[in-house]
């Protein structure tokens, strides 16, 4: 009799042990959940900055999903993600420093110190070198990667330019840089060996923004209030280059993008809220692509254009053949995405 009355007891207590295990390792496991799902995210990632709401977005390309928001120094804008390296730099004007993100853990390191304002950005095409348009003190600035979280750094060169350079575009052949001289409506021409402008270009209005067609050796500059591209032969000596045409397009191109097959160029005109398609092998514009809220980033990735809008606070996926929209994804607030924001960790 004592036994059956004991076998309940017994049963309640092994249920509320069994209960409290169960609870415990759900709150385990959502606690893991973030970590346990980062790394098997597919790459490569978007990174896009968000001006107003001070962080970046990353969002898996894979599954068109923002997989982090990280936060970062005041009002974010420039960005290249330098697969080189594994690493994301993010540029903040008002803050004169570069934020430093890496592209595994998807977390920020820490802060290049600038100085200035940092706008464009880009990277050496052997990941040792950063590059920063310094937009307040009319400089172009060399960093080092690896100072990071070091103020008192200093960078490793300095290289006066025109009245405030905004895109800056690296050269594969790792001597040359390129940086538009918004006010001075020009282009200089860096070699970052000598350190020191070799010449200069001339350009529409207020160029603001670059873009590399490596395969035909063409350079294009974005001017904003002429609303047209400047294009530049390459091939040429570059004390003697001239541009060699001007393709015009919508008001205040902002930003471009060569689709991967190297057939069409995607401009984002600001302004008029809509995309220019021009036919890069011709310069021959085909068409415009309407519906975007200041659409200002864009960049390419396999057979997609990616489209960052400052307005509707998203990134919006394209495909690149027919500009048809394939998924939209908010993002933070005043998204920018200024710079090649698209990157992928080696293995």
């Amino acid at each position: 009799m004592r036994t059956a009355r004991r076998l309940p007891a017994c049963s309640d207590r092994a249920a509320r042990l069994a209960a409290r295990v169960l609870m415990d390792l759900l709150a385990l496991l959502a606690l893991l959940a973030p970590f346990m799902s980062q790394p098997a995210l597919a790459a490569p990632f978007a990174y896009v900055t968000n001006q107003g709401s001070h962080d970046v977005s990353v969002v898996d390309l894979a599954s068109r999903r923002v997989v982090q928001t990280l936060k970062v120094d005041r009002s974010p804008a420039g960005v290249v993600a330098s697969s080189a390296t594994g690493r994301a730099y993010v540029g903040h004007p008002e803050a004169g420093t570069v934020s430093v993100i890496d592209m595994r853990s998807q977390r920020v390191l820490g802060r290049l110190a600038a100085g200035g304002g940092p706008m464009g950005l880009d990277v050496a095409p052997d990941g040792r070198r950063v590059y920063a348009a310094d937009w307040s003190r009319n400089r172009l600035l060399v960093l080092d990667p690896d100072a990071i979280d070091r103020p008192d750094a200093a960078p490793l060169q300095a290289v006066a330019t025109g009245r405030y350079p905004a895109g800056v575009l690296a050269h594969p052949d790792g001597r040359r840089v390129f940086v538009v001289e918004r006010d001075d409506d020009t282009v200089a021409v860096i070699d970052v060996v000598r350190g020191e402008v070799i010449a200069r270009w001339p350009t529409g209005a207020h160029p603001f923004a670059l873009m590399l067609d490596a395969a035909r050796e063409r350079l294009f500059v974005l001017n904003v209030y002429s609303d047209d591209l400047s294009v530049i032969d390459l091939k040429a000596d570059p004390k003697t280059t001239q541009p060699i045409g001007r393709v015009a397009v919508g008001k205040a191109p902002y930003g471009a993008a060569l689709s991967s097959d190297g057939r069409l160029i995607y401009v984002t005109n600001q302004r008029a809220d809509s995309l220019s398609v021009i036919d890069a092998a011709t310069l021959q514009p085909l068409r415009t692509i309407d519906g975007f809220a200041y659409p200002e980033g864009i960049a390419a990735h396999g057979d997609q254009i990616h489209v960052v809008n400052w307005m509707d606070d998203n990134l919006v996926v394209l495909d690149a053949a027919s500009g048809r929209t394939l998924a939209t994804v908010p993002t933070g607030s005043n998204s920018r995405g200024f710079g090649r924001f698209i990157g992928q960790a080696p293995d």
